[in-house]
């Protein structure tokens, strides 16, 4: 049942277990360890540090019930350029990768499924956050958020608008400004940037 007071936390076995406030969507029990996160900063981020981004990918994971680790790296244009080209055979920087996975990482003997891996350009990422006017940290989480849609099972190619209002109400809950999805449908498709 949902407490409406301060989160209570208990050790286990696995690390801190911490009770999530109750919210709109649902109520979930968050298991904190050593290896549920993975954020990699190869280029700084001012104003988001790695614990604050691997505390937004611990939320986006309750928000989407979704399981496993999650790692994200933020890097620049000619990783993710080498990164599309490798595994997606496009020659051409993008802002954000998704790599969902179902194999299984062996940590101190428990195993436990992976959700995948999110690689973000900052460089396209502080450009998209000088055009569309907000903060290089918010564009970041954009990316991260709809990266790990990806992560989820959601494809916006494919899924007749699923994906683009799930991401809408979840910018929304979480105060974000218009989700990758929404901006890059109401730009001409000239101008129109792939992601995924």
């Amino acid at each position: 049942m949902p407490s409406n007071g301060p989160a209570k936390l208990r050790e286990n076995r696995f690390g801190r277990t911490r009770r999530a406030e109750s919210g709109p969507l649902l109520f979930c029990e968050v298991i904190q360890s050593h290896w549920d996160k993975v954020v990699i900063f190869k280029k700084r981020i001012a104003g988001l540090s790695s614990s604050t981004l691997a505390r937004f990918v611990l939320r986006v994971r309750c928000l989407l019930r979704l399981r496993g680790t999650v790692n994200v790296l933020v890097t620049g244009s000619a990783e993710l350029r080498s990164l599309n080209r490798q595994f997606r055979g496009a020659d051409k920087a993008t802002d954000v990768l998704s790599f969902p996975s179902s194999s299984l990482s062996m940590k101190a003997g428990t195993a436990r499924a992976a959700a995948g891996e999110i690689a973000i350009s900052s460089d396209i990422a502080r450009q998209n956050s000088e055009r569309f006017g907000h903060s290089l940290a918010n564009e970041v989480k954009i990316l991260t958020l709809h990266g790990m849609l990806h992560l989820a099972g959601y494809d916006h190619e494919r899924d007749d608008g699923e994906m683009a209002r799930k991401e809408a109400r979840l910018r929304r809950l979480m105060k974000l400004e218009a989700s990758l999805i929404e901006r890059t449908q109401s730009q001409p498709r000239r101008n129109k940037r792939r992601s995924a």
